[in-house]
């Protein structure tokens, strides 16, 4: 129990402390917002602080803090540091720095500030690889409230009839001005959310069950190693590059820069305490991790999720969890098909504000969504891990890029760090995973770090070259 304990205080000391380093780095100042400079009454539109932060954090917190942290808890309480430090360090800069560039480029996509500071060859990767991931991830937010809810519905109601129902729902939400649907359910979604994080921490602490402390080593019951694979794992709770989509949607909604170290570190670090309770709860609640990975194998994810909320929290409790873990997913969904809209109306030209025009985007995006949700969960989930962690990458160089252009070259180390790390995750990532190229450890793991050094080098360098031609 102690571990937890001192995970959570270090997470909130990290945002007090770090949060404000980061925050001074990228230097907020009274310049005008895209929601008050546009305010197009459809996607930049002002938002009340407190309010964009429950959207921002609905917007990330999607099954990934929930489904990945049980999964990750496979590998044993080594998956706390991870999650913390992985936060603090890599994902709520990541979502800062992803925001507030966005919301000093007129809420421009991660896509579109790639090809500014990267160049256009990485604009038109980066246009690929949002729209990919964001259907992915539209889809994976489809099956997985989809499986929990057809649970506690009647036969009839079954799975396909809730994937058909959320799809429905999607249509509104990427559609409708993002005041009028989102703005209004989400802070309600909120509030659940945080009183389903809270009872389930309260189950852990007045249940009586035994939290394991913190050990480095690798208890996963298949021998599955922890790097590279528990980095992708717990993506969402830790760093996920799917946020570097959804921040320059709020960071159109925001009416002060000053506003951006709550909403988009503060929601990160929000997002890391959901995640931190439920792998506590996975390990906590089976007692032993061959135990969880045979839960999350025969029932699902979802199934591990509602055995562990009904049992520990009892039926009011549990449904009550259940319901928080149902919308999480579903408010990550909807923002997913909406960002991948606003993407594709970049590349495309075409004017938001017409109805028409955001129909043609959405409805094909959409029913794209609908056939893979035809797919394998665990296919769609691993593929969206590693494309959440690649993207992660690329975002925290563009971040790099933008604070060296702005003469901040030292200070480019809380950006360059985790981008190589990061960097090294992906590249060893999918050289050695069975859904990659299958290779050994011994070929990924050295391909893995020279990649990273190489990069890391060539940061380097070009803060050398910088520095010399403003000295001079």
């Amino acid at each position: 129990m102690i571990s937890l304990i001192l995970s959570l205080i270090v997470l909130f000391v990290g945002f007090a402390v770090y949060g404000h380093v980061v925050e001074k780095i990228f230097g907020p100042d009274d310049r005008q917002t895209p929601a008050i400079a546009i305010n197009d009454g459809v996607d930049c539109v002002p938002m009340k602080q407190w309010k964009a932060f429950l959207v921002q954090l609905l917007n990330i917190a999607g099954t990934g803090p929930i489904f990945g942290a049980l999964m990750g808890a496979c590998f044993g309480p080594v998956v706390f540091l991870w999650i913390v430090f992985g936060s603090i360090l890599g994902g709520a800069v990541h979502d800062y720095m992803s925001g507030m560039i966005s919301c000093r480029h007129k809420g421009a996509s991660i896509a579109e500030l790639s090809g500014d500071f990267l160049g256009n060859a990485a604009k038109w990767i980066m246009r690929v690889f949002s729209i990919v991931l964001l259907t992915l991830t539209g889809t994976v937010f489809v099956n997985s409230p989809a499986a929990l809810i057809a649970r506690l519905t009647p036969a009839a109601l079954n799975e396909q009839f809730w994937i058909v129902a959320i799809l429905l729902y999607y249509v509104l939400a990427t559609l409708l001005p993002i005041d009028k649907l989102i703005g209004k359910l989400y802070p309600v979604f909120g509030v659940i959310l945080i009183v389903m994080a809270l009872s389930v921490l309260g189950g852990l602490f007045f249940g009586g069950y035994t939290i394991p402390e913190i050990t480095l080593k690798n208890l996963h019951p298949t021998g599955l190693s922890v790097w590279p694979f528990m980095f992708v794992t717990v993506a969402c709770g830790a760093i996920s590059g799917f946020h570097a989509t959804q921040s320059p949607m709020i960071a159109k909604c925001i009416t002060s820069e000053k506003q951006g170290r709550t909403v988009f570190f503060g929601a990160m670090i929000a997002e890391s305490v959901i995640a931190l309770i439920w792998a506590a709860a996975g390990v906590a609640f089976y007692g032993a991790t061959d135990i969880l990975n045979e839960a999350i194998s025969t029932l699902g994810q979802s199934g591990a999720v509602y055995e562990i909320s009904n049992t520990m929290l009892g039926v009011v409790g549990g449904a009550l969890a259940v319901v928080g873990v149902v919308l999480c997913p579903i408010t990550s969904g909807d923002t997913a098909f909406r960002s991948a809209r606003l993407i594709l109306a970049e590349m495309t030209r075409l004017d938001q504000k017409k109805i028409i025009n955001r129909l043609v985007i959405t409805l094909p995006l959409l029913g794209v969504g609908a056939v893979l949700t035809q797919l394998d969960f665990n296919v769609l989930w691993r593929y969206f891990s590693w494309s959440n962690q690649t993207l992660a990458m690329i975002s925290l160089w563009v971040a790099t890029a933008y604070l060296m252009k702005e003469g901040r070259r030292f200070a480019s180390l809380v950006t360059a760090a985790p981008a190589a790390f990061m960097s090294a995750v992906s590249l060893t990532y999918i050289l050695m995973a069975n859904e990659g190229f299958g290779l050994s450890s011994a070929f990924a793991y050295p391909a893995g770090a020279l990649f990273a050094a190489s990069l890391f080098a060539l940061y380097c360098a070009l803060n050398r070259r910088t520095t010399r031609q403003t000295t001079a």
